[in-house]
């Protein structure tokens, strides 16, 4: 039994030293250092290996650290990271146990149950964990189980990899590059071609496409992105003319590849949900981290390469916007890299692995790579990666390959310490895994230790459906948004066939919006009011423009505007128009302009009020941490903020500890040289003590055999004298032990001030992480403008 585990900042409690030769756990626990994942960790092992309980472990305690996680989960087993179950009570494990496994050992459910409740129950109080730990555990994160493709947990809506990005071509051409051909070749492998994306003609030409949209700030859809390739913008591809380089019949076909795709009915659930926003997978609204679970085990082969690389563009993306630290910023996890990561070929997965192994370490961003399969994996593009944990293998074949990668590992390493791995690895039992670090000074075997989240296997979709029922009740970001208008009476009344006549200087727009088309080609007068607030803070560094578009009923007969019901437009301009075409014009009808906006005067009122409720209702409200320092940036989600937050919170939580463990350490070492030399003592002592002992009985042997016999009789005060030696030689020896007994007492002492310390630092950073408030900007009456009030035909 392992002695009970305090909590330890930033460190990882995955088990205990385990003797080989022995076959034996020892109580010494073994604690990772968080930071020690930011070069990265690979996980090998056979199935059986117990690579699953050491990989949710090392979950679990991400989590208690409050570190959030993408986990990408291609078999499901991680989706048992939600079966926390703090009173550990059989009706809790009933739900989830597997009622095959009761069949085969002859038990009902309820029976069943009780056993698994028990044996979790035991379990964790054996390796020195409790209740309360699985209860902090949830408390930690929010675990959300996505389901890209399916409806399932939570759909993701792809469509926001496809936005423009925020920074310009001119800024880092080299990485909008990289994610172009990332997104490509994910694209072509969903239509199942396999072409290299950089060299034929349909990666050119979606290349292309992407670099003409973006560069004009134009989001792209699939839609857009066929008539693009029906219709390039552009003439030439190269020196050739489009014509020549990729005819026109040739790329309908590619077209229709594409329409056939969108046109799947199961296509749609890729469409809706909750955006492909990293900030939003990593921290909720709440700034609580979260530990986002994508299950991709429904999808096909091409899908589930689709999806894992866009999310590891988006990643990238995301990452390069982020401040450079030492402390552990974020984890992602891959349960099983194979097919994604293979030592040839090259998959559109690969690259951006690639490039997250050789740049997140200085984003704080740490990646584990699990698999099960070792021979074929790319060991050359993991041989940087500071940590290794390797399980039992099932072939002599499988224990070569990674005994090689290992060595490789090391040689990058530098290190010149000569171990025999190929012995190591062979002893390993299950759940007994040889840990390779770079940052420690030699490997370790170790014994995982039981995890909270109960291990009941690989979920079905109506599992994962029911674990995310009340997540989705609650969840008002995952389905499809819509907006209406709502239309008074009269403004249904009194069409006419043609537009009205009013004065030139109003300008009239048509809205060409669907959600609007309560009757089909019939337009009622709206009004659109278009203008900016600028919210200026040189304190705060603050210095944006907002354009707002109001969408709302014109004034009642008292010339009275209601503001509040007004209709607030995204991308306005996208979806009005100056004119109908000639089609939507015979068929058009018109009701009336109320005469509160039928002439320039009037509109020229509305201009007025409009700068009037600009001025009183807009302010922006910023978080702040004044402890901290830190502002909510123009232009910074919630979600961004926090994060920079949490990780600004964890950079000085980290600086204190490493500043109080030296202290402590150098105090602690010093009673670990005084032990030493009096343990020194003590051994001299006790040989000293033994020596006298022996003297003394030879003396009184002596003095015994003088008095019976006829020679020369000893002294008595010779014997006297050796008896005062030993007694002499027995204080001191208590005395040394004495001292030793203080000095320990001294030392646990001591390291329990220190723990005692490290939770006082915890507690404050933790505190502080939550103590934000929120700062008002307002604009001046300078910083209000109207551009302009448009008289709006709306259908």
């Amino acid at each position: 039994m392992i002695p009970q585990q305090s909590e330890k900042l930033g460190s990882f409690y995955l088990g205990a030293k385990y003797n080989l030769a022995e076959r034996k756990i020892s109580e010494e626990p073994i604690h990772y250092d968080a930071r020690d994942l930011t070069t990265h960790a690979v996980c090998v092992g056979m199935t059986g290996s117990g690579k699953t309980g050491l990989c949710i472990g090392l979950l679990e305690e991400a989590a208690l650290d409050k570190v959030p996680a993408i986990i990408i989960d291609p078999k499901g087993d991680m989706t048992n990271l939600l079966l926390q179950f703090e009173d550990l009570s059989p009706d809790d494990f009933k739900q989830w146990v597997n009622v095959d496994d009761a069949n085969r050992k002859g038990m009902s459910v309820e029976e069943y149950a009780s056993s698994i409740a028990k044996k979790w129950s035991d379990g964790i109080a054996d390796w020195g964990q409790s209740k309360q730990r699985i209860k902090d555990l949830k408390a930690s994160v929010n675990y959300t189980i996505y389901t890209p493709g399916s409806s399932a947990g939570i759909p993701i809506n792809i469509m926001g990899s496809f936005q423009a990005p925020d920074n310009s071509f001119e800024e880092d051409p080299e990485m909008l590059g990289e994610r172009i051909q990332g997104i490509v070749a994910a694209l072509l492998g969903m239509i199942g071609n396999n072409e290299n994306p950089v060299r034929s003609r349909e990666g050119i030409l979606l290349s292309k496409l992407f670099e003409y949209y973006w560069k004009e700030g134009i989001d792209l859809d699939l839609a857009k992105l066929i008539k693009g390739i029906q219709k390039p913008p552009m003439a030439k591809l190269g020196v050739f003319d489009i014509e020549i380089f990729y005819p026109s019949k040739e790329r309908f076909a590619l077209a229709i590849e594409f329409n056939t795709l969108i046109a799947s009915p199961q296509f749609n659930n890729w469409l809706i949900g909750t955006p492909l926003d990293i900030n939003k997978l990593y921290f909720t609204e709440e700034g609580k981290p979260r530990h986002s679970i994508f299950y991709i085990a429904h999808l096909s082969e091409s899908e589930r390469m689709f999806f894992v690389t866009l999310l590891l563009n988006a990643l990238i993306a995301w990452m390069r916007r982020q401040s450079g630290t030492t402390s552990l910023r974020s984890l992602l996890y891959f349960d099983e890299i194979f097919g994604y990561f293979p030592p040839t070929a090259n998959p559109p997965s690969k690259r951006p692995l690639l490039t997250l192994l050789k740049q997140a370490r200085a984003f704080g961003v740490g990646a584990v790579l699990v698999t099960q399969n070792p021979v074929d994996i790319d060991y050359k593009g993991l041989s940087n990666a500071g940590t290794w944990f390797i399980g039992k293998l099932q072939t002599d074949r499988d224990k070569m390959r990674v005994v090689e990668a290992l060595n490789g590992a090391i040689s990058q390493s530098g290190s010149s310490k000569k171990i025999n791995y190929d012995n190591l690895i062979g002893g390993l039992d299950s759940r007994v895994f040889l840990m390779h670090n770079v940052h420690d000074d030699e490997p370790v075997v170790f014994h995982t230790r039981w995890v909270l989240s109960y291990l009941r296997g690989p979920m079905t979709r109506n599992q994962i459906k029911e674990l995310m029922r009340l997540k989705k009740e609650n969840l008002n970001d995952w389905a499809e948004s819509s907006s209406t208008i709502n239309f008074n009476e009269s403004s249904r009344q009194n069409f006419e066939n043609h537009a009205p006549s009013l004065d030139p200087s109003i300008q009239q727009v048509y809205l060409k919006n669907e959600s609007f088309n309560h009757s089909a080609n019939k337009y009622s007068p709206k009004i659109l009011a278009v203008g900016r607030v600028r919210f200026n803070n040189q304190k705060l560094d603050i210095d944006e423009v907002n354009e707002l578009a109001l969408l709302l009923d014109p004034p009642d007969n008292f010339g009275r505007i209601n503001w509040d019901e007004s209709l607030k437009l995204e991308n306005f301009r996208k979806q009005i128009s100056d004119h109908l075409n000639d089609s939507e014009l015979i068929n058009a009808s018109f009701s009336k302009v109320p005469d509160t906006i039928n002439t320039a005067k009037k509109i020229k009122s509305v201009e007025s009020e409009f700068s009037d409720y600009l001025y009183h209702n807009f302010d922006k409200k910023i978080l702040v941490h004044e402890d901290l320092e830190l502002f909510q940036k123009s232009n910074e989600s919630v979600e961004a903020f926090l994060s920079r937050v949490a990780l600004a919170a964890r950079e000085e939580r980290d600086e204190e500890i490493d500043t109080l463990k030296d202290s402590y350490d150098k105090k602690l070492d010093k009673l670990k040289d005084k032990i030493r030399d009096e343990e020194s003592d003590l051994y001299d002592a006790e040989m000293e003590s033994q020596s006298r002992k022996q003297d003394e009985f030879i003396n009184i042997a002596e003095t015994i055999f003088s008095v019976l016999g006829k020679g020369r009789r000893k002294s008595f005060t010779t014997a006297s004298t050796k008896r005062r030696m030993t007694r002499r030689a027995n204080e001191r020896l208590e005395n040394i032990r004495n001292e030793i007994e203080d000095l320990k007492m001294d030392h646990s002492d001591l390291e329990k001030e220190l723990h005692e310390k490290l939770d006082d630092i915890r507690d404050h950073w933790n505190d502080q992480e939550q103590n934000l408030s929120k700062k008002e900007i307002k604009p001046r009456r300078a910083d209000v403008q109207v551009d302009k009030i448009y008289l709006c035909w709306v259908h």
